[in-house]
């Protein structure tokens, strides 16, 4: 959050992206303050329970985005999917509590936290879609914004628990490590910032359900980066429900695209034109028969 607060700022200038124009009270109000507060809230509930379980256990969570972006889209901006769009669902639940069974290094609120932060991402993309149609703001002028709001929001937690220990706690002031932490952070900061950056840009380009397709393949790709590096201690059954849970992205992601498909069919059919005596003359056909001619 601090980071794209930061660092946001100077790129938009170089890029040469607008400013935006007014946003009224109401706006501000219904959209732009709750997606902060999403954007805080979902932030914190991610590292809480990243530091309460494995970072291949989070995220096999966290994979079930889809989930609630099915349900909720559902709910507030009545999208309808197609049988197989749900059925694909029943793989990754089965995947996840297969999962969540067989943890190790399993911890209740970090599996609340887990489900809390995908939830909360859920409704920020549907929100952010909404948002980025009612105000007619550019995408990255809108992370800034949420960015600085949900800064605000974690800097008072931030003084309370943090900041006064660091200040009060003489050991960890003189610790040699200070400069491989502030490293750390750094980097963290700046990837975290990068990946706010795409993430909004392709929500800005695709539907809230397409990105969190595409957010759910990059917590696949995070759960065996993470099973590699970090070598989790995993059993054979959890890694049976992490694979099943990946199975259920991918016919999910299968599903999505033929019903994008059927739309793209239904709302073009086949039209043939022919020009005689000067006159245009278009035929519309399904299944072979003539529907009407012009």
């Amino acid at each position: 959050m601090l980071a794209v607060a930061v660092f946001l700022q100077p790129v938009l200038r170089v890029w040469r992206v607008p400013q935006p124009e007014s946003i009224d009270r109401r706006h501000l109000l219904i959209l732009v303050l709750p997606l902060a507060f999403g954007k805080f809230f979902s932030s914190v509930s991610a590292e809480f329970s990243i530091l309460k379980v494995s970072v291949s256990f989070a995220h096999t969570v966290k994979a079930t985005m889809p989930i609630f972006t099915v349900f909720l889209s559902r709910i507030i901006l009545g999208e309808k999917q197609t049988l197989k769009i749900y059925l694909s669902l029943f793989p990754i639940i089965i995947g996840v509590m297969i999962a969540t069974l067989t943890e190790l290094s399993f911890d209740f609120f970090g599996l609340v936290a887990a489900f809390v932060s995908t939830i909360t991402f859920a409704l920020q993309n549907v929100y952010s879609k909404k948002a980025l149609r009612d105000i007619g703001i550019h995408h990255l002028r809108l992370l800034l914004m949420l960015g600085q709001l949900a800064a605000l929001m974690l800097l008072p937690i931030w003084v309370v628990l943090d900041f006064r220990r660091i200040v009060s706690d003489p050991e960890l002031m003189a610790s040699p490590l200070w400069t491989q932490i502030l490293t750390l952070l750094f980097l963290s900061s700046f990837l975290n910032f990068c990946q706010n950056i795409f993430a909004f840009s392709v929500l800005n380009l695709v539907m809230p359900l397409s990105y969190s397709i595409a957010n759910a393949t990059k917590r696949i790709v995070v759960i065996f980066l993470s099973l590699l590096m970090l070598r989790n201690p995993v059993t054979l059954t959890n890694i049976c429900g992490m694979t099943l849970a990946v199975v259920g992205v991918v016919c999910y992601n299968l599903s999505k695209y033929e019903a994008s498909l059927m739309r793209k069919k239904e709302y073009l059919p086949m039209v043939a034109s022919d020009l005689v005596d000067g006159r245009l003359i278009s035929h519309e056909k399904e299944n072979g028969h003539v529907l009407h001619q012009v």
